[in-house]
């Protein structure tokens, strides 16, 4: 299979929008995703594919910890940022955030925040697939989402439907 065929695959596969984020030994730092899976529920845990490649990956493996910020529709431009080749700390300039027990940055506003610890890497061709257990869950107004599908964001949300 063409590897280009494929991308344009995977480019119709809608995919929530992410800000994954960390910190510890090797820094602060975050980009956005969406290669981000749930595993189980029991023990709570999901998976986050980087690139080995970028600049993200080895700060996520040394710092052990990760926290997938699932984005609304408002969130657009913050997203846009940390998908940007702007340094750490313009892209968390942007936001409000603050901390679970991990460390990670949460986004105060945030659909969901999921923070976790990183418990294998497995390297996948280009990419390590990493294996996250939550340890805790920020849930937060998700009346609206984000997804990305056919290389563009489209806002999601709920409808209200009234009484006939």
């Amino acid at each position: 299979m063409k590897h280009e065929n494929f991308r344009e695959a995977m480019s119709r596969l809608g995919t929530a929008v992410n800000l994954v984020t960390t910190d510890g030994p090797a820094g602060r730092y975050g980009f956005t995703a969406s290669a981000v899976c749930s595993v189980t529920d029991s023990p709570p845990s999901l998976l986050v594919c980087i690139n080995r490649g970028s600049t993200s990956y080895e700060r996520f493996r040394i710092n052990g910890v990760l926290c997938v910020n699932v984005l609304a529709a408002r969130h657009q431009s913050l997203s846009r940022r940390f998908a940007s080749k702007a340094d750490a700390a313009d892209r968390f300039s942007a936001g409000e955030w603050a901390k679970l027990g991990t460390g990670a940055p949460v986004l105060a506003d945030a659909a969901v925040a999921l923070d976790c610890r990183i418990v294998s890497v497995t390297t996948v061709g280009t990419h390590g697939v990493f294996l996250c257990e939550v340890t805790e869950t920020l849930l937060g107004f998700a009346s609206e989402g984000l997804i990305y599908f056919n290389r563009a964001y489209h806002p999601v949300g709920l409808t209200t439907r009234s009484a006939s």
